[in-house]
């Protein structure tokens, strides 16, 4: 059984980690090289890595993608799709594509004459199944080296660590409470009719024994 139970909170804690990493906005330095717009079929499993805003219908097999081409600072490529979110999840609440092209556009630069900027994303890039974070935001910034601190995960990765310590400190709370009188009083109950069983069973025994006495005789 504790292999079982290490497996089990295992895949739990996998399914959270991947769910709050893919989730959480992430912050990339990166040069901006080129936009461009392709059409995306969207007819297989991966559609649930593209967004469905409101405006857009959920019955669509494919539709123009807006992409950001960039450089990372370490010089590799990386490429964003550029997708409102709506009112849907993740709730990031992007409606603002147009904006956030334009602003790409401005961004781009040669790597003569570099210009940097932080590209807040959420969502992971796989060149074999064809995904790509979405951006929902791009900033200029002074240099490859800035320090970028994500005051977003912090602030709800703490509080998902107080709500965890506090789920634990109630459950715990009620189990001392609740749960094991309950389990003690049972214990308690299968002990006595335990003594019972037994005191019939002695019982039984000596009439048995004074039977075959008394047929002895």
């Amino acid at each position: 059984m504790r292999y079982v139970k290490w497996a089990f909170w295992t895949v739990i804690v996998l399914v959270v980690g991947g769910f709050l990493h893919y989730t959480l906005p992430q912050h990339d330095i990166v040069r901006v090289v080129g936009t461009y717009q392709e059409r995306q079929d969207l007819t297989d499993w991966t559609r649930i890595f593209w967004s469905t805003p409101d405006d857009q219908s959920g019955t669509l097999t494919n539709r123009d993608v807006q992409f950001i081409q960039a450089i990372r600072a370490n010089g590799k490529p990386m490429v964003y799709r550029n997708e409102d979110t709506g009112w849907r999840w993740p709730p990031y609440f992007k409606f603002d594509t147009a904006t956030l092209q334009t602003q790409a556009d401005d961004l781009r630069s040669t790597a003569e004459a570099p210009k940097w900027a932080v590209v807040t994303h959420y969502g992971w890039r796989n060149q074999f199944l064809s995904i790509f974070p979405n951006a929902v935001g791009i900033r200029p910034v002074a240099g490859p080296d800035v320090r970028i601190i994500p005051w977003v995960n912090i602030v709800i990765l703490g509080g998902l660590l107080v709500l965890i310590l506090l789920i634990r400190a109630m459950w715990r709370q009620f189990r001392e409470r609740t749960i094991e009188p309950l389990i003690d009083e049972a214990a308690d109950k299968w002990d006595e009719l335990g003594d019972r069983a037994e005191a019939m069973d002695g019982k039984a025994r000596g009439f048995w024994a004074r039977l075959v006495g008394r047929g002895r005789k």
